[in-house]
């Protein structure tokens, strides 16, 4: 990956794991929708995966915080939608370190407001704290 330009938004989010975690377990709860398969997959390898699941959903929320910002004054051209968070999809690779990959919609509008973008992510976890930094670069 060649070296990121000047950044032109950036979204932090924070998520508190208990609160989250009672999220998922709710009777009748389709939060667990808003991660693809492989999101819940790699959650389900690590040592805490309610507070790996917390930081992908911080990334998700960072992502649009960013995009949004990078647009600014300008409004998104997508409205949220429960429909879209699994498009915005954390991915590891075999280093750990995490990657954001858009999907459908959510990739081809991002590509027409940022047609050559790169997308940082940073994601970490903490008792019962999560949090992730998604900056989009030039």
């Amino acid at each position: 990956m060649a070296a990121a330009g000047p950044v032109l938004g950036a979204g932090i989010d924070l998520v508190q794991v208990s609160t989250f975690r009672a999220q998922l377990v709710q009777p009748g709860s389709t939060f667990l929708r808003v991660f693809t398969d492989s999101e819940r997959a790699t959650a389900a390898t690590r040592p805490a995966p309610h507070a790996s699941l917390a930081a992908r959903w911080a990334a998700k929320e960072a992502f649009i915080k960013a995009w949004s910002q990078a647009l600014a004054p300008g409004p998104l051209a997508l409205a949220d939608s429960p429909e879209l968070w699994p498009l915005v999809e954390v991915e590891s690779d075999p280093m750990g370190r995490p990657s954001l990959r858009l999907h459908g919609m959510v990739r081809r509008a991002f590509e027409r407001d940022f047609p050559q973008a790169q997308l940082l992510v940073s994601l970490t976890h903490e008792g019962d704290w999560a949090s992730a930094l998604v900056m989009i670069c030039s």
